[in-house]
């Protein structure tokens, strides 16, 4: 007697679910990977002119104007200059911003992200 053994493999239906899971995720990294980089973007430019500052003794208004022209260079759309919180502690500067993103997926279906970037000098 043959020893018949049973076949092993995807069938059309596992193929077409497995499809549908990479195509959704795929979708959801490319609307995601953009916004995430332009975050870490925003910290390093934080980061850069609060070293400035701390070098420099920079006031409130050329700091502002230094991030806005970092994030014009950067093409960075989520924030300007105005929305940048400055703390002076003793004689440090720190600088931070909350914001929030709005990503559309499908139709009316959006993701909504809030970041709170922080320098780190």
């Amino acid at each position: 007697m043959m020893n018949v053994r049973k076949q092993q493999g995807l069938s059309l239906s596992s193929l077409l679910v497995w499809a549908i899971i990479l195509t959704v995720s795929a979708i959801f990294s490319m609307k995601l990977v953009p916004v995430y980089l332009e975050h870490s973007v925003i910290e390093k430019n934080l980061t850069s002119i609060a070293k400035d500052a701390n070098a420099g003794n920079l006031d409130i208004n050329q700091i502002r104007m230094s991030f806005s022209k970092y994030a014009q260079i950067d093409n960075i759309k989520s924030i300007n200059g105005q929305d940048i919180i400055i703390d002076r502690d003793g004689g440090r500067v720190n600088l931070s911003a909350k914001y929030t993103s709005k990503i559309p997926l499908i139709a009316n279906i959006s993701l909504l992200i809030d970041f709170d970037a922080i320098s780190n000098p």
